[in-house]
C-alpha cells in the first residue's frame, strides 16, 4: 500500500493569492502546503475543471480572466500575489507601438499582464509549457519578459539588466517533475518576479530550486495499484494496432507507437498529456493477470491481451502529479478525489493539464522566504 504523507498543518496564512487559469487547483494548492498563502479569488472557464476544483476546495472558480467585470473584482481585491498557467499563445505586433498592450492583445497573456498593471501586487508566479522559450522562435517569450520587467516593473528570477538589455539564461526558469520527488518526466517553464519597490538596489537572487530532498515516491513502482480493473487492460487487436504503428514511425526514424515504462530498477512515467486519455500509450504497464487474459470485456470488440498491458489509472495519474497520497493528505488521511460527475476521461486530462505540486510547494517556499526577507530589509 502506498504510504501517505501528511502535508498539512494549522499555521495562520500570511499572504493572499488570486489563481488565474487554475484548472482543478494544483498551483493553489502547492502554495497552501507552505501555510503562508491563502487564495482570495480563483478563475477557470472550464465546467468540468470548475465541478472538481469545487469538490476539492468548496469554491466554485468560474470567472473569465478575459472580462472587465472580472477584472473590476481583482481591482476591488486586497490581495498580495497573482498565480497564474496561461495558455501559450503566439503574439502579433499591432503597430502603434503601444508596448504590450499592442505586442500581446488577444491572448490570455495580455489578460494577465493587464491585471498586474492594474494591481501591481508584491508578486507573481506564472506557469507554462516546456516549449513556451522556444515559441515563434523565442519571440513570445523575449516579449513576456520584456513586458514584466520593462513595463510593469517586476524583477523577475533569472533576468538582470545590463546596459539596458535584459539577459537570462532559458535553463532559469525549466524545472523538471522527476527533480522534485514524483517519477516522471515533465519539464514546464517557470516565471517568477517580485514588484521592482519591494526588491533592495542591486539586489541578486538565488536560482529558483531545482529539486526536492526527500522522494515522495521512489520510482515508478511506488506509484502503480496492486490490482485494477480489467476495462484498463489492452485488447489483442489495440496491442497490435499499437505494434504496427511502432513499426511504421519506427522506419520513418519518429514516433514511437507505444512504451511499456515499469521496467529496470528505477523506472519514471513520460510525461502524461491534457489530452482526455489519448497518449496513454505513452505510459504502459506491464502487470501480469492471467484471469483478464481472453475475457470480452465491455465496449472491446478483440479480447483482453495476454501480455498484461495495461493503461495507467486516473489515481497513478494523479500521484504522478502529487494530488493522490500527498497534497491533500490531512491527519492521515488522503481527501484527494473527482466528483463522481466528472468522468474518467476528464480525470485523465484534468491531471495531464495540471501541474506537479510538489514543484509548486518548493516554489512557494522560495517566494515567501524572499517576501519575508524584503520586508524585514534594514530593520
Amino acid at each position: 500500500m502506498t504510504k501517505k504523507i501528511d502535508t498539512n498543518t494549522s499555521t495562520t496564512s500570511t499572504y493572499k493569492t488570486i489563481d488565474l487559469f487554475c484548472g482543478i487547483g494544483g498551483v493553489r494548492k502547492g502554495f497552501e502546503l507552505t501555510n503562508k498563502f491563502s487564495c482570495v479569488l480563483s478563475a477557470e472557464i472550464d465546467k468540468f475543471a470548475c465541478m472538481t476544483y469545487e469538490h476539492l476546495f468548496h469554491e466554485n472558480p468560474l470567472n473569465d480572466v478575459s472580462s472587465e467585470e472580472f477584472k473590476e473584482k481583482v481591482e476591488a481585491l486586497d490581495y498580495d500575489v497573482l498565480l497564474a498557467g496561461f495558455p501559450c499563445q503566439s503574439f502579433s505586433i499591432a503597430g502603434a507601438k503601444k508596448g504590450f498592450e499592442d505586442t500581446t492583445r488577444g491572448t490570455l497573456f495580455f489578460d494577465v499582464a493587464d491585471i498586474l498593471k492594474r494591481t501591481k501586487p508584491k508578486a507573481f508566479l506564472l506557469e507554462n509549457v516546456e516549449g513556451l522559450l522556444r515559441h515563434d522562435k523565442g519571440k513570445t517569450f523575449k516579449i513576456i519578459i520584456d513586458t514584466l520587467v520593462n513595463e510593469l516593473n517586476y524583477k523577475v528570477v533569472g533576468v538582470t539588466k545590463k546596459d539596458g538589455v535584459l539577459e537570462y539564461d532559458s535553463k532559469s526558469f525549466l524545472r523538471k517533475t522527476v527533480e522534485f520527488g514524483l517519477p516522471q518526466k515533465r519539464t514546464r517553464t517557470y516565471i517568477m518576479g517580485f514588484r521592482d519597490d519591494l526588491v533592495p538596489n542591486n539586489y541578486i537572487f538565488n536560482e529558483l530550486p531545482t529539486k526536492k530532498e526527500k522522494p515522495i515516491f521512489n520510482n515508478l513502482y511506488d506509484v502503480l495499484e496492486e490490482d485494477v480493473s480489467a476495462k484498463y487492460y489492452l485488447s489483442e487487436q489495440y496491442i497490435k494496432t499499437l505494434e504496427k504503428h511502432k513499426a511504421t514511425h519506427k522506419a520513418k526514424g519518429n514516433g514511437f507507437g507505444y512504451i511499456v515504462v515499469n521496467v529496470g530498477e528505477n523506472p519514471i512515467s513520460n510525461t502524461i498529456l491534457a489530452t482526455g486519455g489519448s497518449g496513454k500509450e505513452r505510459n504502459l504497464i506491464v502487470q501480469e493477470k492471467p484471469e483478464y487474459y481472453g475475457m470480452m470485456f465491455g465496449s472491446k470488440k478483440s479480447p483482453i491481451n495476454d501480455q498484461g498491458i495495461r493503461v495507467m489509472t486516473p489515481r497513478e495519474w494523479a500521484r504522478l502529479q502529487g494530488f493522490k497520497d500527498y497534497a491533500f493528505v490531512k491527519n492521515g488521511v488522503d481527501t484527494f478525489s473527482f466528483p463522481k460527475s466528472v468522468s474518467e476521461t476528464q480525470q485523465y486530462k484534468q491531471l495531464g493539464n495540471s501541474v506537479s505540486i510538489p514543484v509548486i510547494e518548493e516554489l512557494a517556499k522560495y517566494m515567501v522566504k524572499q517576501l519575508e526577507e524584503f520586508e524585514n530589509y534594514g530593520l
